[in-house]
């Protein structure tokens, strides 16, 4: 990469976050009558009667909330602000604290269970709306109410430590602890310890207290001694109560999503004092990011996953292209040790032109879920969504942005 191509690299994709993902945001998906509508489908035809997803809710409040230092759009701040007002007057539950899963379209209650990976995005959409609000302390203070919240109610208390999956509405054992339906009924999940991380995160820049770095300093430990192996210095995917290993897939998105957010957070809470703990993240998270690079395909894009059997899921998803360029990026600053060739920045310029050429949807605005194994792109999946939020491609950008500079 010359010395040019960093700074025309970053201004693509500044104009993919400010033209192409947050307008469409703004002009689709907004409800005029409250917050924004559950779902448009893979052919971008609204579905007004959609189920309004608390992930989703949370998601757009930090996607608009994180884009605002950069843009200075008064646009982003009042959509942010649209989220926050309609989660604590909707998602939130006034008698048993947490979040609802999902509220119908007039916004009452439709699943209340307490997922507790919905808990953490709103407290990561909370904790990054409170660094921009013109009254940081509401948001602040109901982002910690939800830390403890998890704190008390799906920490395990048992020797085994982590978080439970999922409760009742009222904080009891549910039988249907899964995340979607894709997803296995276990108890404890890379995924959801992984995004718990990423909100605690968040939530110690805006509250460095001892209770949240306490809580993060545990989560990155789970991550190494139980979610990783050791072998392969990929990450197992679905856990029982004493972390046995349920899977044998390789998440090769996750693996790289997993690289940089928890070398952040260690970035985050490392004092002086922490060498040693930051140089044991700092030399597992390499492995973990070089493991994932197995996925790595000649046209700049990443595998799906890696099924138990052997086969590969050669689905190009959003979701992985974005995490793939930030692990890159972060590759090509911290992990100098770990030479590519070409070498990550390259490998980055290339990820973007796949993305580009592939997932943007260069005449209405947005991302395509993906594009399938022979090439033609995925009109099955949501363009906008419960799971298809403004949340990996956005924070790829801002990423980025930072990286390049």
């Amino acid at each position: 990469m010359t010395a040019q191509q960093p700074f025309e690299l970053a201004a693509d994709i500044r104009q993919c976050l400010t033209e192409n993902i947050l307008p469409y945001w703004l002009k689709y998906m907004t409800d005029p009558d409250g917050g924004y509508y559950g779902r448009r489908d893979g052919e971008d035809r609204l579905h007004p009667e959609a189920e309004r997803g608390a992930i989703l809710n949370a998601r757009i409040l930090w996607s608009f909330a994180a884009a605002y230092p950069l843009t200075g759009d008064p646009q982003h701040l009042d959509a942010a602000r649209r989220a926050f007002d309609y989660i604590t007057s909707r998602f939130v539950d006034p008698e048993f604290g947490g979040v609802y899963w999902s509220l119908n379209p007039d916004g009452t209650p439709a699943d209340t269970k307490k997922q507790t990976y919905a808990i953490a995005f709103t407290i990561y959409g909370l904790a990054e709306y409170a660094r921009v609000a013109d009254e940081p302390e509401a948001p602040l203070a109901l982002a910690m109410s939800l830390f403890r919240d998890i704190e008390e109610n799906c920490l395990d208390k048992d020797p085994a430590g982590g978080y439970l999956e999922a409760l009742t509405r009222d904080w009891k054992a549910i039988g249907d602890m899964r995340l979607s339906d894709k997803d296995r009924n276990a108890c404890k999940t890379m995924n959801t310890h992984l995004h718990i991380l990423e909100a605690y995160t968040a939530l110690h820049r805006v509250a460095p207290l001892p209770e949240v770095k306490a809580a993060v300093r545990r989560l990155v430990d789970i991550m190494l001694r139980r979610i990783l192996d050791p072998a392969t210095h990929h990450l197992g995917l679905f856990f029982d109560r004493d972390w046995t290993r349920l899977d044998a897939e390789i998440s090769y998105g996750h693996d790289i999503e997993a690289s940089w957010l928890i070398l952040e957070a260690a970035r985050e809470i490392a004092s002086p004092q922490d060498e040693d703990f930051y140089s044991q993240v700092l030399d597992a998270t390499g492995r973990i990011a070089m493991a994932a690079m197995q996925g790595y395909c000649t046209d700049g894009s990443m595998i799906y996953e890696r099924h138990a059997s052997g086969r590969y899921d050669n689905e190009k998803h959003w979701w992985v292209q974005a995490e793939t360029l930030v692990g890159l990026l972060w590759l090509a600053k911290y992990h100098p040790r770990y030479p590519l060739a070409p070498n990550p920045l390259d490998l980055a310029a290339k990820t973007w032109d796949y993305i580009s050429r592939n997932l943007l949807d260069t005449e209405r605005g947005e991302w395509y879920w993906s594009r399938f194994a022979d090439g033609s792109i995925n009109r099955r999946d949501d363009k906008a969504g419960f799971w298809k939020c403004p949340y990996h491609n956005s924070r790829m950008c801002l990423q980025a942005l930072a990286l390049l500079q």
